[in-house]
């Protein structure tokens, strides 16, 4: 069984100084080997129906995949390595090699899902470069950490390759008799986090249990988006909702002005860019947790079986189909008002809330229910 902990993470100046390095050699990494795989496979391929006898191809080469890329990092430790557009240096020997790796393993994953598709065949967009606000998180396999020491409430892990310990708060306790798999350092706009990832075969996978349905153990849910209420219940009941974005938009909106009329690379834009972000965060933290606190509501109800509309949110947060007259002038569609009504939709978030991606891995809305229907 596999449990993810996510804790604050509290490094001194100089740890932050070198995580920060350590997430723009990745960054490079994953892009140099993003770049190389784009030019393989704009320079390789050529279409049969459209290609005459005559045309002339490169000289081809093997396709670069997981493991021919990362044959390439013993090479780029032998010395630094210069980025090209702005001279910088960098040093691949300080980061730890499980890291390069995992980023490796990235570019194989999104690549692989652009070209191939998931296994229900569901392909993915183009993988874009990450920037430094894209790459954000660093992966540290179990053995290359050590726990030094244990508190009450902080606990002191010995990295490889970085300097002192990282100190973890420990909100709550960690679960004895798992062992430490590998650890997600995540940069975000208020600090640093620790995901922890424990493991313990012995203990069985949760296998949610099939009920049957009947007219006393079943809740039908239908989402509302009028006024103060965001589920109806079969019941009768109607359960508040929170509009995080709609309270915020304006305080959003007043740092964005501000933060474009400041020079691009300043750091007064930098600041009002991270109070940008900090407030992105609080909003998305809120939803979460009314999230959260909507599903604990419906469970103590005691019903088994939670029913639910198949929303169409795609199609019902889609743009209105311009109308033109017989001279080519546009005509009013009514997508003013659509605008708003896909503000609300999307500031309710019942995608997440009835799939259970809200946003931790462990304990989400799906797994707080005992069975789970949808029509």
């Amino acid at each position: 069984m596999l449990l993810n902990y996510q804790y604050r993470a509290y490094p001194n100046t100089n740890q932050k100084e070198q995580l920060n390095r350590w997430l723009r050699i990745s960054q490079y990494w994953y892009n140099k080997q993003l770049g190389d795989r784009f030019d393989w496979w704009q320079n390789n391929r050529c279409d049969v129906n459209s290609c005459s006898l005559t045309c002339s191809l490169p000289d081809l080469r093997e396709n670069p995949d997981f493991y021919s890329q990362k044959k390439q990092l013993p090479i780029l430790k032998e010395d630094l390595v210069t980025v090209q557009h702005s001279g910088e240096l960098l040093d691949f020997t300080s980061v730890p090699s499980q890291t390069l790796q995992d980023a490796s393993k990235r570019v194989d994953l999104a690549f692989k899902r652009f070209l191939q598709g998931d296994s229900n065949g569901k392909r993915s967009g183009k993988p874009r470069f990450k920037n430094s606000a894209r790459y954000r998180t660093l992966t540290i396999e179990g053995q290359a950490i050590t726990v030094e020491t244990t508190g009450k409430d902080w606990l002191f892990l010995s990295v490889s390759k970085l300097k002192g310990w990282l100190k973890v708060r420990l909100h709550r306790p960690l679960p004895i008799g798992f062992i430490l798999k590998n650890m997600l350092l995540t940069k975000k706009s208020d600090g640093w986090y620790a995901t922890i990832c424990l493991e313990d075969p012995s203990v069985p996978v949760f296998n949610r249990y099939v009920v049957a349905a009947t007219w006393e153990n079943t809740l039908g849910m239908d989402a509302v988006l009028h006024e103060q209420d965001y589920l109806a219940t079969s019941e009768g009941t109607k359960l508040p909702s929170l509009k995080s974005f709609r309270k915020s938009q304006k305080r959003l909106a007043a740092l964005s002005r501000r933060k474009e009329k400041k020079r691009k690379g300043s750091r007064s834009r930098r600041k009002l860019a991270k109070r940008q972000g900090r407030e992105h965060q609080r909003i998305a933290r809120a939803r979460i947790d009314h999230a959260f606190k909507t599903a604990h509501e419906l469970v103590r109800t005691g019903k088994k079986v939670f029913i639910h509309e198949d929303l169409n949110l795609k199609a019902l947060s889609k743009r209105n189909k311009a109308k033109q007259d017989e001279d080519g002038k546009f005509l009013p569609n009514g997508q003013a008002a659509k605008s708003g009504l896909n503000k609300s939709w999307a500031d309710a978030a019942f995608g997440q809330f009835f799939t259970g991606k809200l946003g931790l891995k462990p304990r989400t809305f799906r797994a707080a229910f005992s069975s789970f229907l949808d029509f």
